[in-house]
């Protein structure tokens, strides 16, 4: 299926390493031009040398702090005035990591913001500055990743939890709010997929349990053990599985669905 990518402007936050490169990676396969927002210049640089050769020859990154306003808009300012001021498509692919697998006692205040902080409000950075582009445009979608586990809750993950249900009725919101200015918002919501911090958790694990971290079935295994959250398939999803959907929940092809929250977790009960 064409997905009417071709020509498009695409920015990815979140964008260099797990499901946000693997969406990156995607909409460059589809002919768009993509720009990926993240911190580490190593992860940038290797995704820029993916998204080239897969078919995005003008793709490039910026080193951004999503906590930080100012660097945000200024990535921005430099994605609109490359692209002379259109901006088609917006990913928000960002995610904490840092002190996600925590459990309500565990968590002072500090961590409780510093969750919301990339969880959420990267977002609203984002969409933010985002905005004039995307009215600009001749057409225009925002796709925020949020989680699963905002469906069926895991007292290991309440921080994380709780800044990705705020990032989906956030979403939901925004669907609504720029009905109006045709700019269609939607959530896509991934179970277990073995992005960069379930690998960091996995290989954490004490050598006994003998968990491969690059394994998708190991990673299925812990997710069922230690998080109780099992899927109809056996094992955890791969992030290139997760990039068509966001490609195509962002494309030019989905033309009337907005504020729906898409669920890809490896089937459940939820």
């Amino acid at each position: 299926m064409d997905l009417g990518l071709g020509g498009a402007k695409v920015v990815v936050s979140g964008g260099s390493k797990g499901m946000g490169r693997a969406a990156a990676e995607r909409f460059a396969a589809e002919g768009a031009e993509v720009a990926v927002l993240a911190r580490g210049k190593e992860a940038l640089d290797e995704t820029v040398a993916a998204l080239r050769e897969l078919g995005a020859p003008e793709a490039y990154a910026l080193p951004t702090d999503l906590t930080d306003p100012t660097s945000v808009q200024a990535a921005f300012d430099s994605v609109t005035q490359r692209w002379d001021g259109q901006l088609n498509v917006l990913v928000n692919a960002a995610g904490p990591v840092d002190v996600g697998v925590r459990g309500f006692d565990d968590l002072d205040d500090d961590e409780w913001q510093a969750t919301f902080d990339i969880g959420t409000l990267s977002a609203v950075r984002c969409v933010r500055a985002a905005l004039p582009a995307l009215r600009a445009a001749q057409w225009a979608r925002i796709v925020n990743v949020s989680a699963h586990s905002t469906r069926r809750q895991s007292p290991r993950l309440v921080a994380y939890t709780a800044a990705k249900a705020a990032l989906t009725s956030l979403s939901k919101n925004l669907a609504q709010s720029l009905a109006t200015d045709g700019i269609l918002v939607n959530t896509v919501s991934p179970g277990s997929f073995l992005s960069a911090g379930l690998k960091s958790y996995l290989g954490a694990l004490p050598s006994e349990r003998n968990i491969d971290p690059e394994s998708l079935v190991d990673a299925m295994r812990v997710i069922r053990e230690d998080f109780h959250h099992p899927a109809f398939l056996p094992r955890a999803g791969d992030p290139a599985e997760i990039g068509p959907v966001i490609a195509f929940v962002g494309s030019r092809v989905n033309t009337y669905m907005t504020g729906a929250d898409i669920n890809v977790d490896g089937g459940s009960d939820f």
